[in-house]
């Protein structure tokens, strides 16, 4: 007879993602051959740019494939203040700005630094889903707070007033955010870090979808405040998702603890993958992200009339990332059975609202526009005669 085998009680409180099933679903439909259009996963069809790509293999071909530094190449942290200062006018040390391993590495090192068994995080719902993973990864307890389109579906100084116990540590935003594409302005970023540090806590800002921003110029949490935690990554605005490469800028105050867990974690980042993060800056390379930017725009602004003549309600203009959240409560009555449908009969993969939450989860679905918009329009017409 098998004995038992040891499972860690955190593990209740961490759900595996919905969309992976789906995913294998589309997956299995492509091999019986059929063409499935992708709109349920976080990543573009660009591909890492050329210059990015060259600069990695000059890397390994000049055998730099040893450990780096725990907190990241030298060269790449000063590149990444330099760019902080070039676009948005801030001045951030090179010596806070921590390289890790995905802006998941990031996120990891600012909650191992604040949250002990017990302690609370704020956070909004619907949210990123490994958020509030992570807080339960450390013993800690997310606390999910509804959110609506009235606040474009983002936390509020007002949210942190209600909800900060003497427990909280910690409130986690994102701007633009997951799923929702909505942005957080300058001043709502002041009030919520004035909120936290008031109440002896630290604000945690998830930019990695900064640059991604359409009807307005970008912005950092870091032009508010030295004292909050700002998560960034080269996955997104960069489409270096495979390269696994983020970076954290941390409060003076947290640098030791950062640099003790980076060390004892991840030991570093990969340092082929740093190397060629060099030429994210260069001139071309920002040239070409623009370009894309722009493409990603289009397809948005082509991507909402068709949802919207479909029948779905688009409760909050999405303004960054490249997601739509997108509400489809008078066509179905449950967004997984919805997506399920929608996969095996329109060969068309979203992501149900339940991957990010419980408030209203059933009533929405996430739409990647991560395809051209030829390929959105096929997606329009599969979708008519589905519904």
């Amino acid at each position: 007879m098998t004995p038992p085998s040891p499972l860690a009680s955190r593990l209740d409180f961490i759900a595996p993602f919905h969309v992976m099933s789906l995913l294998e679903q589309a997956r299995q439909l492509e091999q019986q051959g059929h063409d499935v259009i992708h709109m349920e996963i976080g990543e573009p069809d660009f591909g890492t740019p050329p210059a990015i790509i060259q600069a990695g293999m000059a890397a390994l071909q000049a055998g730099h494939t040893g450990y780096s530094p725990a907190l990241g190449l030298p060269a790449l942290r000063e590149a990444i203040a330099e760019d902080y200062a070039r676009r948005f006018g801030v001045q951030v040390p090179a010596r806070r700005i921590v390289i890790t391993a995905g802006a998941s590495g990031a996120l990891l090192l600012a909650l191992a630094a604040l949250v002990s068994p017990g302690k609370e995080v704020l956070l909004s719902d619907p949210a990123y889903p490994c958020n509030r993973h992570f807080v339960h990864l450390l013993e800690g307890r997310a606390v999910n707070l509804p959110v609506g389109p009235e606040s474009q579906y983002q936390l509020t100084a007002d949210h942190l007033a209600q909800h900060w116990s003497a427990d909280t540590v910690a409130a986690l935003v994102a701007t633009p955010s997951n799923p929702t594409g909505t942005l957080l302005s300058a001043e709502a970023l002041a009030a919520l870090n004035t909120a936290a540090l008031a109440r002896g806590g630290r604000l945690i800002v998830d930019e990695i979808y900064q640059g991604l921003v359409y009807d307005q110029a970008a912005h950092t949490a870091l032009a508010q405040s030295d004292q909050l935690f700002v998560i960034n990554s080269f996955s997104k605005y960069f489409q270096m998702t495979g390269w696994r490469l983020g970076w954290l800028v941390v409060p003076e105050a947290y640098l030791d603890a950062v640099n003790r867990l980076a060390q004892n974690i991840f030991i570093a980042a990969s340092t082929p993958a740093q190397h060629a993060a060099l030429a994210a800056f260069q001139p071309d390379t920002l040239r070409l992200l623009e370009q894309r930017r722009l493409e990603l725009k289009s397809r948005r602004d082509a991507l909402l009339p068709m949802l919207q003549q479909l029948g779905f309600r688009i409760n909050s203009q999405p303004q960054g990332a490249f997601y739509v959240y997108a509400d489809c409560s008078t066509l179905a009555g449950d967004s997984e059975a919805l997506s399920a449908r929608l996969l095996q009969q329109a060969h068309v993969a979203i992501t149900p609202g339940i991957d990010f939450g419980q408030h209203r989860a059933r009533e929405h679905v996430r739409f990647a526009y991560t395809v051209q918009v030829p390929r959105l329009e096929q997606m329009a017409e599969r979708l008519r005669k589905a519904l």
